[in-house]
């Protein structure tokens, strides 16, 4: 009975037209955000900080919580039709995402994607409203130790990512490591692998490896192979006939509910939470599936499921900044910053002091989620035509595109530089048969890796002995361990039973 009240107070609140508006705001710009790549949620929210000033605490929540999650619908639209990620939580999308597309199914993984992340979204806001507030308290078990060991576990999962054999994997793996080492030292504060260069010493941006590594080299490689653009709406121009058919919808239905389940849970985590959940997903599917072989080819369970996973995350990241004061990434952090700003201080008594913030923000997301369905699935033919374009005028278009996109970011054409030069390896690296999405994903985890290794070995006193005293933390190093001599268990197991046959 509670429940429903506070839901009658929360609509009641996120249904005004004010609210109702910069709702809508949010959610085209978050989409917008989305599909340029380069920008992302966390510079537009800071952007438009200064404007939240002027409108109510709730209000300014909402919209900006419009963005964050509207980028997540937005970021598979490039994913899907040019191997662009608009986002790092759309990387994964990259790989069977534009297979599908290569093969003229681009609507019917657009259309995956969109209701996905629409179910996703549902799902994890009622999560939010049953049992968020108690299950906020998992974020605090999670410490240092317990995160270094998730992110290692999560670097051996990203070995089953992509196509290739794991040596190769575990190549790319350490390259995106050893990227990610360049920069200033986050304890010494001492430049490292800068070689003297200014540039160097914020490190590389996400976008621009990203956009490097998939948008350039795609490009040269399409211009090296000369291919034909796919018929892609061949079965009809209607919009019925390139949403997802009901073959899609059986073999989307698991994907997209495991997926949302998994994204729920660790966007609870601080750190990289839905860009985690989103290949977490990708690997559970392809291990779960009856035809692994599929996967990187076109499996559609290879967007279902991590579309779900990155929108689901993103939603329940709100459940540690409000109830405990726990930005779960940097754009909830800036989020956490706009309510400071306006005197209110989230935390374990926001709900008492500001029961109209929590659920007026929680019943938006229902809204928002409603808006972007209604704003993205007409336009899933429109979006799905445009690769129809001949690749002669593709190319330079997804070109000034990056270009647009690399120099954006801190209008420098060193920016634009490194993106080329990215392309340019990424470009030898597919040539020699090397897949880049382990190197992208270790790249996004890498500093996050470090970072947490580092303080629980502070709090350690240097002693390592702490990643296996705390349960937790012990738990996902076995799985880790488990994880990289599984294949060689796996032939062991195969030679036993050939002998014994």
């Amino acid at each position: 009975m509670e429940l429903l009240h506070n839901l009658v107070l929360g609509f009641g609140i996120s249904l005004t037209p004010i609210n109702l508006g910069v709702c809508l705001i949010g959610a085209l710009v978050g989409t917008a955000v989305g599909v340029l790549p380069g920008l992302g949620p966390a510079a537009t929210v800071s952007l438009l900080l200064p404007i939240t000033l002027a409108i109510d605490h709730t209000t300014a929540v909402i919209m900006l919580a419009g963005i964050y999650y509207g980028a997540m619908y937005g970021g598979s639209i490039t994913s899907i039709l040019v191997r662009i990620p608009g986002e790092a939580a759309s990387v994964i999308t990259c790989i069977d995402g534009y297979a599908m597309a290569r093969k003229g199914r681009a609507g019917a993984a657009l259309g995956i994607s969109a209701f996905g992340s629409f179910i996703a979204g549902i799902a994890a806001t009622i999560g939010i409203a049953l049992v968020g507030p108690q299950l906020a308290a998992t974020a605090l078990v999670f410490g240092p130790a317990e995160k270094t060991m998730l992110v290692l576990f999560g670097l051996v999962l990203v070995a089953s990512v992509g196509e290739g054999s794991r040596p190769r994997a575990f190549a790319m793996i350490a390259a995106g490591l050893m990227l990610s080492t360049v920069g200033t030292d986050l304890v010494s504060g001492q430049p490292r692998f800068t070689f003297g260069s200014a540039y160097l010493r914020d490190g590389f941006n996400i976008a621009i490896v990203a956009m490097g590594l998939f948008g350039i080299s795609e490009v040269l490689l399409l211009a090296e192979q000369a291919v034909a653009p796919p018929a892609l709406l061949s079965y009809g121009n209607r919009l019925r006939d390139v949403l997802p058919n009901r073959q899609d919808w059986r073999d989307s239905a698991a994907p997209i509910a495991r997926g949302t389940a998994l994204g729920f849970f660790l966007g609870l985590l601080p750190g990289a939470g839905a860009v985690i959940a989103s290949f977490a997903s990708y690997v559970t599917e392809k291990r779960l599936s009856r035809r692994p072989e599929e996967f990187g080819h076109g499996a559609i369970a290879g967007v279902a499921g991590p579309e779900s996973a990155n929108n689901s995350a993103a939603q329940s990241s709100f459940i540690p900044l409000l109830c405990l004061g726990i930005p779960a990434n940097a754009t909830v952090g800036i989020i956490m910053g706009a309510l400071l700003i306006h005197g209110v201080t989230p935390g374990p008594l926001l709900l008492t002091d500001h029961p109209e913030l929590f659920w007026g923000v929680v019943t938006s997301m229902f809204v928002g989620n409603a808006m972007l369905i209604v704003l993205n699935v007409p336009l899933i033919g429109v979006f799905a035509s445009l690769l129809r374009i001949p690749q002669a005028v593709m190319a330079p278009l997804i070109l000034m595109f990056c270009g647009i996109g690399a120099y954006s970011l801190n209008n420098s054409v060193d920016d634009v530089l490194s993106m080329v030069a990215f392309g340019v390896a990424g470009f030898g690296l597919r040539k020699a048969g090397f897949d880049l999405a382990p190197l992208l994903l270790a790249f996004v985890l890498g500093s996050l890796f470090e970072q947490n290794l580092r303080q629980a070995l502070l709090i350690g006193y240097g002693s390592p002995m702490i990643f296996v005293e705390k349960p937790i933390a012990a738990v996902f190093l076995a799985a880790a361990i488990l994880g990289l001599l599984w294949p060689l268990l796996m032939r062991l197991a195969a030679r036993l039973r050939w002998r014994s046959a």
